[in-house]
């Protein structure tokens, strides 16, 4: 299978060829044909399997082949973080390069004013993040009665973080007749049921099994005290020579003081989480693809929404609470068919996590030990015979005025 074998336009077929893409992933290959035909689609894959290109590609040949009314939006993508709505445009960007179609992005973080710019000028294709999207249709500063085709990205992921009611509010807002897609990483009863109200007679496309780890992922775990975790992260790091990791923490605090221990031990590294602004978030990743930090450090809102080519060390320093995250955490790395290391510094009040996670990989996953990190460091106490002697009783003295 070729992407000449799916009748794309000339012009993406160069777009695909400079990209570097040669052969489709088997969901590429599986979707492009389903929704060139304009059917719905349910689609279950994991992240780095190529999806994006799986819905972009064939949404820029059918958007393409005609011409919309007023410059209003055609196609609407909801993400549910700003990185992963930024990284989506430029794949539209980038594929659609030759084509007369406008596309733009709009999330929360940033000035909405030139957002209200690009979006009165016009576009074809838009990706946002829910809020910011109900924050210009509250402004009337958009109108997506001509939306034609819709896609939910990371659908999972949006109703973890509690998007479900701002989705129904935007759904309210869309022309009844559409063509709907739906890509999820993990099933679950909810995602189920918001296919069943959104979809009609859907192709469901699952190319590896739900909430299964990317293949190609080397997951180990390394037992270590709770509060020897940075120590053993940065002898790996050095003994290693690690060049490039990313490092998952349960908190923004957690983040922030990571960092700047990384940064005590000589390890270059950066902090990207919720409570930064866009700006610091967007460069701190571009330092980090660049080489400029060694370590970027996350809170799982970058866990769907990172995309670097060729990550090879994926670190959770905490596990994650709720299980699937961790196959989205490691699936940062090991991406379209590349290998990647993901390890996890597990300690002893972590073992409840640790084996929830084996039970949704249905495996479990290889130990090493590092010898004396399992231990709580402890301050030796000063020997008894320095210590000073106390009386072992109190003069009294009388109570009575003299």
């Amino acid at each position: 299978m070729s992407f000449e074998n799916f009748g794309l336009k000339t012009e993406l077929l160069s777009a695909v060829a400079a990209e570097g893409y040669t052969t489709p992933t088997p969901v590429q290959t599986e979707a492009i044909p389903v929704i060139l035909q304009k059917r719905d689609v349910l689609a279950g894959a994991q992240t780095g399997t190529g999806k994006t290109a799986a819905f972009a590609l064939p949404i820029l040949q059918l958007l393409g082949n005609t011409k919309g009314k007023a410059c209003k939006p055609r196609c609407l993508v909801l993400t549910p973080t700003r990185e992963l709505a930024a990284q989506i445009q430029e794949s539209f960007e980038s594929l659609g390069r030759s084509l007369s179609l406008r596309s733009t992005v709009i999330f929360g973080g940033v000035g909405i004013n030139p957002q209200i710019d690009k979006l009165r000028r016009g576009v074809d294709i838009l990706v946002a993040t829910p809020g910011r999207l109900l924050d210009h249709a509250g402004r009337r500063t958009l109108d997506l009665s001509q939306v034609e085709i819709l896609v939910l990205d990371e659908a999972d992921r949006m109703l973890d973080m509690g998007f479900i009611h701002d989705i129904r509010k935007v759904l309210k807002l869309l022309p009844n007749r559409r063509q709907n897609m739906l890509f999820s990483a993990t099933y679950s009863p909810d995602i189920k049921r918001l296919a069943d109200k959104l979809l009609n007679n859907p192709e469901i496309i699952e190319v590896s099994s739900s909430n299964k780890a990317a293949d190609g992922v080397d997951q180990t775990v390394y037992p270590v005290a709770r509060t020897r975790k940075r120590e053993l992260l940065s002898t790996l790091v050095r003994n290693g020579e690690w060049e490039m990791l990313l490092v998952f923490t349960r908190t923004k605090h957690g983040a922030n003081r990571l960092t700047k221990q990384l940064i005590k031990d000589g390890i270059k590294a950066a902090a990207i989480h919720g409570n930064k602004s866009q700006t610091a978030r967007t460069r701190a990743l571009a330092d980090f693809k660049s080489g400029s930090i060694r370590a970027l450090v996350a809170t799982d809102i970058a866990a769907r929404g990172l995309d670097i080519d060729m990550l090879p060390h994926v670190v959770n320093f905490d596990l994650p609470n709720v299980p699937e995250d961790y196959v989205h955490r490691i699936g940062r790395t090991g991406r379209a068919g590349a290998q990647g290391i993901a390890i996890s510094l597990v300690c002893q009040e972590e073992q409840k996590q640790l084996k929830d996670i084996q039970r949704l990989l249905n495996h479990k996953i290889p130990v090493k030990k590092v010898d004396g990190f399992d231990q709580e460091r402890t301050v030796p106490t000063q020997p008894d015979t320095f210590r000073k002697k106390r009386p072992t009783s109190r003069p009294r003295y009388s109570q009575t005025p003299r």
